[in-house]
């Protein structure tokens, strides 16, 4: 099989650092580059990250491009009291990276890259998108040179009650990223919230040498990290996971709206316009865990309960998403995580980087 093309947009982030371990390891993926943005550290943090990353997981040929380090309404994208701590990658201590970045811009690098290569080159977003929209803004073709598109973000099987993260970071370049004309394959922290690294798998990981040891375990051990029933969420290896083998999410076609800023006229479950000083990165526990009890997959995600009550304008970020759409679909969400699959994959593939590695 030939390998798919990928480029990880990234913001590392213990989950980041997770998602490029798996992405090194696959055989099925080919990392044509990495682009870093602000979000779980400041963009010189997320970049020097990715760069220690790119040599201890022996892909040191790979370009790391730096992107963005403010989101497009101009505020910083960096989150205060990052649960990812200061460093962006808790306790985990790797070698200075023996290189530097690639040179110019990751919006550049973007449409470069997927330019040269059309219909091949799969984009994973994984931080705030402020790199694709920006890069989609520069040359709307990207829409149609791109294989595809996942992104980690929203929440699309239920009610929305507040927006993730990497929504929040950047509402606006979100909004951009979903009105580009492709189809979004969006896997929520919803769905990805449930592929948890319980007590058996951080047991098969401390099995794994010095992967396990410098790097698997104490990503998913920093007290930081976002815990509850069968330990710390691994979202961004989910995003990566599904490009790998889509039979790891059950998807559903759905509209997606994001919530940019408060419009008076568009009433409950709709975005407006501009974004204003609400629209800010979440801060205090992992906003990329999924704190809304809601209903189940399969039902319409929005503001508006369906029962006709009045509801309070959303927050910027939040995912508006209607599964049963009258108008046409932009996106591919995730409905549902085949956890045993998941990580049969995900322990596979780190078990042979492991071995790689020594």
């Amino acid at each position: 099989m030939t390998p798919r093309k990928v480029i990880i947009d990234c913001d590392p982030g213990l989950d980041d650092a997770l998602a490029l371990a798996l992405a090194c390891a696959a055989p099925e993926l080919e990392i044509v580059g990495i682009t870093t943005v602000a979000g779980n550290a400041t963009l010189e943090r997320t970049t020097a990250n990715a760069l220690r990353l790119r040599a201890f997981l022996g892909a040191g040929e790979t370009p790391v491009v730096p992107g963005s380090a403010d989101a497009l309404a101009g505020h910083g994208l960096a989150r205060e009291n990052s649960p990812h701590g200061p460093s962006g990658l808790g306790s985990v201590v790797l070698p200075e990276a023996p290189s530097p970045p690639a040179g110019g811009h990751a919006t550049a690098f973007l449409i470069e890259a997927v330019g040269a290569h059309p219909g091949e080159i799969t984009l994973v977003a994984l931080g705030p998108p402020t790199n694709i929209a920006l890069a989609v803004r520069a040359e709307p073709r990207l829409a149609e040179w791109a294989r595809g598109l996942v992104v980690l973000g929203g929440r699309h099987t239920r009610r929305a009650i507040a927006p993730d993260f990497n929504f929040a970071a950047d509402p606006e370049a979100a909004a951009v990223v979903f009105g580009a004309g492709w189809t979004v394959t969006a896997i929520g922290v919803d769905v990805a919230g449930q592929a948890r690294a319980g007590d058996a798998v951080v047991a098969e990981m401390r099995a794994l040498g010095r992967l396990g040891r410098e790097l698997l375990v104490p990503c998913v051990e920093f007290p930081g990290r976002a815990g509850g029933p069968g330990g710390p969420a691994v979202h961004d290896a989910c995003a990566v996971a599904c490009v790998i083998d889509p039979g790891v999410v059950t998807t559903a076609p759905a509209a997606v709206t994001v919530v940019t800023g408060p419009d008076p006229g568009s009433g409950p479950g709709h975005g407006g316009g501009g974004s204003g000083p609400d629209a800010r990165p979440a801060t205090g526990p992992d906003a990329r865990s999924d704190p809304d009890p809601g209903a189940g997959a399969g039902s319409s995600s929005g503001s508006g309960s369906g029962s006709g009550e009045a509801t309070a304008a959303p927050v910027p970020g939040t995912t508006v998403t209607d599964l049963r759409p009258e108008r046409p679909a932009n996106a591919v969400v995730a409905t549902a995580l085949d956890t045993d699959r998941f990580w049969e994959l995900t322990l596979s593939a780190y078990r042979r980087l492991a071995r790689r590695l020594g």
